[in-house]
């Protein structure tokens, strides 16, 4: 019998859970209904779960643990599983609070507070998913603690929990058809199942592979004021670059990139290289960040990207000046999220301050979110995620500044279309609420068309979609699937024939051939006084993003 845990065992069990959780991303992202590239649930839970580091492992008691734990995941938290996942733990930290060992009774208590943050996150909670996973757990972690005489035991608590949380999961199709329909049980519930089956299997002690040392090794991350500020010598490597890569199949495995390894390291100094079995994180100060990038391409998606110019920081630091910007009283500021040359050139044109490099496969972090909001000078932020996947952690990076005193707004673009047409009618004239309401009103206005490929065979709403189709989505729903881009678009275009304003975005895989077919296409169809615009956007897995209001 196990009567409780202490902070070092909750750690552990923590470390196993992420390990698992990263070695089962891919099969937990071919659990997405949808065909279309999207951000992928199991990669935004495991990189969300990369949270739990050092942090956690020097608290004292189990209720720093788990606040260092939450704390951890919510800045790491990527996608609408990442935040609910980092919500449900930090929920489970706020049950635990004041508990120095934990018992089955606390964990009981902590799983039903957490399960409660869980669906407090979500707008409009849905059954059939991670949610009803979490709650399926914490209920049967409830019914067996009040059916016990005397103290409970943490082994069978554990027992229950994964029973239920199983079961539930195997009943998820039947509560939301679309995933019976495709013959899958819901993706984040099937990562929340790994979740509790690894700290289950660590608590037991069977560990598969797994050292502790090993884990909290690259796990630790240490903190220094600046990269720039360490030093007075001479900074021969300008930009500091990160970036994550998530393998292509191709890579998959580990010691697979020993050519993007050497690379690196002769790419500049203090580098960094984790070469895991799905994703490589480097880390290197170098003269040529685009060059480490377009390299690092080539070997998988990059899912986050930073570059910072450490003489610049240095020069600021060195001054005594503050890093961070002096906020302005009464000023507007904006953070966008987007991807393509061309796209952030139109959001910077039209007064977005700070551009979050991401969108579909790439969605950025919370922690992410908050350094774009720290690095703008405005009383007032507004934030465009311009994916529905991003929303939820722009709203926790939201809700964290607005904690230090910043005013701000995220406004729940789901397209780059719906971003621009926000940013047209805002009006520095009027107060921040008018703009608010203006600027979502506009977003009501915007028909967002766009084109990809289907990375999976699928069955949706009648239409056999296979692998390598063509998609057309309106709005972001899949409405015609065909073998040629201009095929697809001519079926489209129906949605657009009355359009006043039609703007076109061509990705980074369209041809100058192909982008001349679609404004002939286009110039053909629509009425003679519609005004077109056709333009490079260079975005990645959308061939095309189209605007009609």
């Amino acid at each position: 019998m196990i009567s409780e845990i202490t902070s070092e065992q909750l750690f552990r069990m923590a470390a196993y859970a992420c390990t698992q959780l990263r070695a089962e991303s891919e099969n937990i992202n071919q659990l997405n209904v949808f065909p279309v590239p999207d951000g992928d649930t199991g990669s935004n839970m495991s990189m969300t779960m990369e949270g739990v580091d050092e942090r956690a492992a020097a608290a004292e008691d189990v209720a720093s643990c788990a606040a260092a734990m939450g704390a951890g995941m919510l800045r790491c938290a990527r996608g609408n599983s990442g935040v609910i996942l980092s919500v449900f733990f930090r929920g489970f930290a706020k049950g635990l609070t004041g508990v120095r060992v934990a018992n089955a009774m606390d964990l009981s208590r902590a799983m039903h507070t957490a399960v409660e943050a869980a669906y407090g996150a979500v707008m409009n909670p849905t059954e059939g998913t991670i949610l009803t996973v979490m709650r399926a757990a914490s209920e049967g972690a409830a019914a067996y603690v009040q059916s016990t005489d005397g103290p409970a035991d943490i082994e069978e608590l554990f027992a229950v929990m994964v029973r239920d949380a199983h079961a539930a999961l195997e009943h998820t199709p039947e509560l939301l058809p679309m995933l019976k329909k495709a013959g899958v049980v819901d993706a984040g519930g099937y990562g929340f199942e790994i979740i509790l089956r690894a700290m289950q299997a660590s608590l037991l002690g069977q560990e598969k592979d797994f050292s502790i040392d090993e884990f909290r090794r690259v796990a630790s991350k240490p903190t220094m004021l600046s990269a720039a500020a360490a030093s007075d010598a001479e900074i021969i490597y300008p930009y500091c670059t990160e970036c994550i890569i998530e393998k292509s199949e191709d890579y998959r495995g580990e010691g697979t990139v020993q050519m993007l390894r050497a690379f690196v390291l002769a790419a500049g100094d203090s580098a960094v290289f984790v070469d895991d079995a799905e994703i490589v994180k480097i880390h290197v100060h170098t003269s040529d960040p685009g060059s480490v990038l377009t390299e690092a391409v080539k070997y998988g998606s990059l899912l986050t990207v930073k570059v910072e110019n450490m003489r610049l920081q240095h020069s600021e630091l060195s001054e005594g000046a503050s890093p961070k910007k002096e906020i302005i009283p009464g000023k507007y500021s904006f953070v966008s999220v987007a991807n393509g040359d061309g796209i952030c050139a139109v959001l910077r044109d039209l007064g977005v301050d700070e551009i979050v490099i991401g969108g579909q496969t790439m969605n950025p972090s919370t922690d992410q979110m908050l350094s774009a909001i720290e690095n703008t000078d405005g009383e007032y932020v507004f934030i465009l995620p311009n994916n529905s996947n991003i929303i939820l952690v722009a709203q926790q990076a939201a809700e964290m500044m607005e904690s230090k005193g910043r005013k701000v707004c995220v406004l729940p673009s789901k397209s780059v279309p719906q971003g621009i047409s926000a940013l047209y009618v805002f009006n520095p004239d009027v107060s921040f609420e008018e703009n608010s309401e203006a600027m979502r009103s506009a977003m009501g206005g915007v028909c967002t068309l766009s084109m990809t490929q289907a990375v999976r065979d699928a069955d949706i709403d009648g239409l056999h979609i296979a692998k390598g189709q063509v998609l057309g989505m309106v709005n972001n729903k899949v409405e015609k699937v065909s073998d040629t881009l201009i095929s697809c678009l001519e079926s489209l275009m129906e949605h657009l024939v009355h359009a006043n304003c039609v703007t076109v975005f061509c990705g980074e895989d369209l041809d100058d051939d192909e982008a001349s077919e679609v404004t002939a296409l286009l110039r053909g169809t629509l009425q003679e006084d519609t005004d077109l615009t056709v333009m490079e956007g260079g975005q990645p897995v959308y061939s095309l993003i189209i605007s009609g209001e």
